[in-house]
């Protein structure tokens, strides 16, 4: 099999691994220098876009497809009827450098099942970075997913090269790990993130003192959870993601809906879950990590554990604490404004500036705004009151574009 083959089969078994953002990482130029490849800035890389619109991308591919655990949610569990490929180290190497040559990519995502031992996997994992690093002078973003149950001095050499590593919780339960990847310990697993968090946060402090401290793992870690493959509910799923970022410091939890997978186990879902329910779970873990939402606040909007399909849960929230609206546009507080529906960040921070000089009207708050019709049955201006608030079903067609609404009633 030659290295394009390899590279077509890698490359897509990578596609089910959705924490690959690059967010928050360090700059390196290559410019001004006399050698050097690549350079990376902390706008973000995979799939993200720059202002100016242009897609920022970087090679994700696994080192291989081959494992040998057998975890029943997984297209390259053991026992799965797939074709498997594996790169040499060099291999993923040479294909780095020669797509961010010829300006494919500006870094790269690596990851890899288990061949042979978890440890040997670790080391193929670290070789690449360590030889894109040292011996190529690769100044590229690079992302490697680490394995929990490797030697702890393994995957702490990952953050030396890396600008991010990653180290996925699989399930939000441990119940729900242990009964579809029994392999897999939920204890060892949160025992790599804090030794993770523990290395992280001893370098930040190393740089802080010294300037020839060296960099480590500068855009922090991340995680990933698979959603509907167990019972987990998505108030489960969202004091799990809370706790992770409390107890962990990540950077970011990301949410990966279960697919079908040929030759299934009988023990999975037959269907995947609503996209939109992967949808509103990134919008709750928004609300934890932008607005102030507490994970209580953010469970408060659910119904039987669960976030509506219909609408977002900050909208919500709302309708549930009706009482707490609506809320003076001149007058309120920052936290109450964040929870207005319709309100983001910048509108209330520019709302915050602008009453500062004068009392808002409805046709300010329009102008920092991407729709005030949203917003009226929620708040109040100097020339502006809502008589009553609305009901559920007429507050719908009120703050909800017609499109969203059709696409949500057509599923």
């Amino acid at each position: 099999m030659n290295v394009r083959q390899k590279l077509e089969i890698l490359a897509d078994a990578a596609k089910y691994d959705a924490s690959c953002a690059s967010s928050s990482t360090t700059k390196r130029s290559s410019q001004g220098t006399s050698k050097g490849i690549g350079s990376t800035e902390g706008t973000g890389i995979c799939h993200a876009y720059a202002p100016d619109g242009r897609c920022i991308s970087l090679l994700k591919i696994l080192l291989t497809n081959s494992c040998i655990f057998d975890c029943h949610y997984c297209i390259n569990r053991k026992s799965s009827n797939v074709r498997r490929a594996r790169f040499t180290a060099n291999e993923v190497v040479d294909l780095t450098l020669s797509f961010y040559k010829r300006n494919y990519i500006e870094g790269l995502f690596l990851s890899s099942g288990i061949i042979g031992s978890s440890n040997y996997t670790m080391e193929q994992l670290v070789d690449v970075a360590r030889a894109l690093r040292e011996e190529h002078d690769f100044r590229g973003y690079i992302h490697l997913k680490t394995i929990p149950d490797a030697d702890p001095g393994l995957v702490a050499q990952a953050g030396f090269y890396a600008d991010r590593v990653s180290i996925n919780i699989e399930l939000p339960t441990a119940p729900g790990l242990k009964r579809l990847a029994p392999e897999k310990s939920a204890a060892r697993i949160e025992d790599a993130m804090g030794e993770m968090k523990h290395s992280i946060d001893d370098a930040r402090d190393a740089t802080r003192r010294f300037k020839s401290a060296p960099r480590y793992a500068p855009a922090g870690q991340s995680t990933q959870m698979i959603v509907g493959a167990d019972a987990a509910t998505d108030s489960d799923i969202v004091l799990r993601s809370s706790g992770l970022y409390r107890s962990y410091g990540m950077r970011r939890v990301y949410y990966s809906a279960f697919s079908p997978i040929p030759d299934a186990s009988a023990i999975l879902p037959l269907k995947r879950p609503p996209l939109m329910r992967e949808h509103r779970l990134y919008q709750a873990d928004w609300l934890m990590r932008f607005y102030g939402f507490a994970p209580a606040e953010v469970i408060a909007a659910t119904d039987a554990g669960m976030l509506p399909l219909d609408m977002d849960p900050k909208l919500a929230w709302a309708l549930k604490f009706r009482g707490s609206f609506p809320v003076d546009i001149n007058s309120a507080p920052k936290a109450m404004l964040l929870r207005v529906p319709g309100l983001g960040t910048r509108a209330v921070g520019a709302i915050l500036a602008s009453r500062r000089q004068r009392r808002l009207r409805l046709v300010d708050v329009g102008r920092l705004t991407v729709s005030v019709a949203k917003l009226r049955p929620f708040i109040v201006t100097e020339d502006w009151r809502p008589v009553a608030l609305a009901d559920k079903a007429d507050l719908s067609s009120l703050v909800m574009p017609k499109s969203e609404q059709l696409e949500l009633f057509a599923s």
